[in-house]
């Protein structure tokens, strides 16, 4: 099980991190976990799942 930054979070998925917490916030992206008071990482897993889904949903419309 890997986890990811922030920074690393935003350049795989190309998003803000202000963009992501709204995503995120609406329950349309991966929740964070939490590490520490100023630390949190994602789990790659989810990540390259929830990209997949995306990838998915364009395949599907089209």
């Amino acid at each position: 099980m890997k986890l990811l930054s922030k920074k690393e979070v935003t350049q795989k998925v190309l998003y803000s991190p202000a963009h992501i917490a709204r995503l995120e916030a609406d329950g349309r992206f991966p929740k964070r976990v939490v590490l520490g008071p100023s630390r949190v990482g994602w789990l790659e897993s989810e990540i390259d799942d929830w990209i997949a889904s995306m990838v998915a949903k364009r395949d599907s419309s089209g």
